[in-house]
């Protein structure tokens, strides 16, 4: 009999995995809140519908499970096929009728759940390779998929905010965000302060910053260039205490 919760006993990976869970339930939730009608309107993604959100998160899951299949048969099952693919299958999946792009979204989030319950712990650590080229260890597509439906949940614009968002969620996704920035040297001269907080991101070396400051919900969102409302900033990039749009994340 098929086991009914996961096998891996990580404790760590237990939590990872309840994260992307809870995630995943949230945007099913703001989802649910939309008419058939709503799925047309606008998001906070430029140039997207809730339709194109929709079928993005859906597939995504599908994605994450072909890595998860390649983590335990060892099959190179690449997450898509090439980038065109992808995004050919975000349009097509706009397309679908409110039934089937709703019936998309809960089948993919069940079977990923599925894979992930199904994986021992002994191929946690197989490594697979993400859409961007990355080579991680299985356990990483728990939080790919973290932030995938915490961010669009709020991308569908029907009252979702960052605020909404788990502060462990929130450190680690500004983490990812200025560690591409480091990796791009993008982040030269600029520091990001999250207000009463220790937490300090960004050129730390550089001698006279501009300072991006506010709340951790706050400064996710200008991070992730969803907007600025809430934070601060001063310095040299920073006229007129005017806040900088932020560097490019993904």
């Amino acid at each position: 009999m098929v086991a009914r919760h996961d096998l891996t006993t990580d404790p760590r990976l237990q939590e990872d995995l309840l994260q992307a869970r809870r995630g995943t339930a949230f945007f099913a939730r703001k989802l649910n809140e939309l008419t058939d009608e709503e799925l047309d309107g606008g998001t906070r993604l430029p140039g997207w519908t809730r339709r194109h959100i929709v079928a993005h998160v859906g597939y995504n899951a599908r994605a994450i499970a072909r890595l998860i299949e390649w983590a335990a048969t060892g099959i190179e099952t690449p997450m898509y096929s090439s980038p065109e693919a992808r995004n050919q299958e975000i349009d097509f999946g706009a397309t679908l009728s409110p039934t089937a792009l709703r019936n998309l979204f809960d089948h993919s989030a069940v079977h990923l759940s599925v894979e992930w319950r199904d994986l021992p712990d002994a191929d946690w650590s197989n490594e697979v390779r993400t859409a961007q080229g990355r080579t991680v260890p299985a356990s990483e597509t728990a939080w790919m998929r973290t932030r995938e439906v915490w961010m669009h949940a709020v991308d569908l614009d029907n009252g979702a905010t960052f605020n909404d968002i788990p502060a462990p969620v929130l450190e680690r996704l500004l983490k990812d965000i200025t560690s591409a920035w480091r990796t791009r040297g993008s982040d030269t001269g600029l520091l990001i302060k999250v207000t009463g907080t220790d937490l300090t991101f960004g050129d730390t070396s550089a001698t006279d910053p501009t300072v991006v400051a506010g709340p951790l919900p706050a400064v996710v969102e200008w991070a992730a260039g969803r907007g600025s409302t809430g934070v601060t900033a001063a310095g040299p990039a920073a006229p007129a205490s005017e806040v900088p749009v932020a560097p490019k994340w993904i």
